[in-house]
């Protein structure tokens, strides 16, 4: 059950991190904005994207009540969004990365360390 949970989840992680990454390069390219207010922007649009992708299809954890649950994904997301734009940054400017490589690289790393193991324990788990 728990290698299906995963699986599901990793699909609504990457659809919300396509939708992450459709708003940043639209903000960069198509807007001209700073890559670090887009970034911020593209994990506000994924992580809601993320949210209710989990709490309807992956955890079916419609059961709990949406603002408690709400509160603490969004604790979890602030942390990642946090780590996220940290690591973009430092990535892009002392590693002198290209923006979409560091938030790739990033994405991964903070995604599979911290914001799966988080939503599995924190956010929607069984009570």
């Amino acid at each position: 059950m728990r290698y299906v949970q995963l699986l599901r989840q990793q699909a609504a992680a990457a659809a919300g991190t396509a939708v992450d990454f459709l708003v940043t390069i639209a903000c960069v390219e198509g807007l001209h904005r700073w890559y670090m207010l887009a970034t911020v922007l593209g994990n506000v649009a994924g992580g809601l994207t993320n949210f209710f992708i989990n709490r309807h299809l992956v955890f079916r954890a419609t059961q709990q009540r949406a603002p408690a649950q709400g509160a603490r994904y969004l604790l979890v997301w602030l942390g990642g969004m946090l780590l996220n734009a940290t690591g973009v940054y430092l990535f892009t400017q002392y590693l002198h990365t290209n923006y979409l490589l560091s938030k790739t690289l990033v994405s991964l790393l903070i995604g599979l360390g911290f914001t799966y193991p988080l939503q599995v324990h924190f956010v929607f788990k069984k009570p």
